[in-house]
């Protein structure tokens, strides 16, 4: 019995080992292909039929989508009938190296780039032959070094304060790692605090202190190679950052200008006042009165000179401005008195020469009066000789001025 069950095993495994051989096998080497961007690769794959001499043999390279969800990406069909068909977003890029006979079905790129970085599917299809493995599979892997990193501070950089320092590389394939190391202010490396945290590039700094002030690295690697960027961070009290500190400069420093101006605006007020009041008073500083008292008119007038009131024996007195003020104003009051006294003596003197001619001109009429009465006699005794002669009206402003009698003698102009 026992020998009846070991020929029904045996049995079986010959039939297994038979149905293997005979159906369909597709298979791709590697599971995945590494290469250079900008490379032309081949991603091999052969087929073993389970008929060599079958009418038709069609061929699928299949690849990955961007989503998971939607169907794969066509890349092309082959039919043993020599029709190759080629997708648009692979058209110029994808061909396919076939021989039908050796069971060889290979695809190849051109300038592969980093959208290329996906899964690939191979499968073959054969009329009657659905049996066995039909497809295989295999990733790409196009490598690209990482691009030089960006490293930013993401928060405010104050005492006892939370910030993250953020390291990123736009682009690198395989992805890139990252990794921070920190430098005091004295440019030696430095353990990281027991609450720092580091993940995919962010380090997190808690409860900041002066301590936490120096210089970090990130650098950014792959298989490829790596890059580095660099930041300072500088802790500062809380409120006190750069952009608040030149605000508060700045304003110090319009303020002093405004109030600079201000003084001196006021220093150029007070020196116009004080040459004002100077001028009001009449005599400057350093000059005094005199009674100098020329005759004008017959009258004796007061004015005033100026003295240097220097003196090399007498040091100067200290006057209060107030007295000062008040001896000018009584003086000023005295000069204006005196003028006035003046001009109404020059009114009386013209009202006394008035009087005068007033006078002379009575006296003037009296003398016409008896010329007149004198005329009357005249006519009277030469029987008119001399009437027409008087007829005129009397001027004595015509008459020439009478001589004196005693009025010295013309000398001769005769020469001997």
């Amino acid at each position: 019995m026992m020998a009846s069950q070991k020929g029904m095993f045996a049995g079986v495994l010959l039939c297994l080992v038979v149905s293997t051989t005979v159906a369909l096998q597709v298979s791709i080497p590697e599971r995945i292909y590494e290469f250079a961007r900008g490379d032309n690769i081949t991603i091999p794959c052969s087929f073993k039929p389970k008929n060599p001499t079958n009418s038709l043999v069609i061929i699928y390279w299949l690849a990955e989508a961007d989503n998971p969800e939607e169907p794969e990406i066509s890349i092309l069909s082959y039919y043993s009938t020599g029709d190759l068909d080629i997708s648009d977003r692979y058209d110029g890029r994808a061909s396919l190296e076939q021989d039908i006979a050796k069971g060889i079905a290979n695809l190849k790129l051109s300038s592969i780039g980093l959208q290329d970085n996906r899964q690939y599917e191979c499968r073959v299809s054969i009329p009657k032959d659905d049996k066995g493995q039909l497809a295989d599979t295999a990733r790409l892997v196009v490598l690209v070094a990482p691009s030089v990193p960006i490293c930013k501070i993401n928060g405010r950089a104050e005492y006892f304060q939370d910030i993250t320092l953020t390291c990123l590389s736009e682009e690198g394939s395989p992805p890139p790692t990252y990794k921070w190391q920190g430098y005091d202010v004295k440019n030696m490396p430095r353990a990281p605090a027991l609450r720092t945290t580091e993940k995919d590039g962010v380090l997190s700094l808690f409860n900041l202190t002066m301590e936490s002030s120096g210089y970090y690295v990130c650098t950014s690697s792959n298989k490829i190679r790596s890059t580095k960027c660099n930041l300072t961070l500088s802790v500062m009290p809380p409120s006190m950052n750069m952009g608040s500190t030149a605000g508060i400069i700045g304003g110090v420093v319009v303020g002093a200008l405004v109030l600079l101006i201000i003084l001196i605006y006021c220093c150029c007020c007070r020196k116009k006042e004080e040459k004002a009041e100077e001028y009001a008073m009449g005599v400057p500083e350093g000059e005094e009165f005199h009674d100098i008292k020329p005759v004008v008119n017959g009258e004796v007038r007061q004015t005033r000179s100026t003295e240097d009131d220097d003196d090399d024996d007498h040091p100067p007195k200290i006057v209060d401005r107030r007295d000062q003020y008040k001896e000018r104003s009584e003086k000023d009051y005295d000069d204006r008195r005196s003028d006035y006294d003046d001009r109404r003596s020059d009114y009386d003197d013209r009202r006394e020469r008035y009087g005068d001619r007033r006078n002379q001109d009575d006296r003037s009429s009296d003398r016409r009066d008896r010329y007149d009465h004198d005329r009357g006699y005249d006519e009277r005794s030469d029987g008119g000789r001399y009437s027409d002669r008087y007829d005129e009206p009397y001027d004595d402003r015509d008459r020439p001025p009478s001589v004196p009698a005693n009025k010295p003698a013309k000398p001769s102009t005769n020469r001997i």
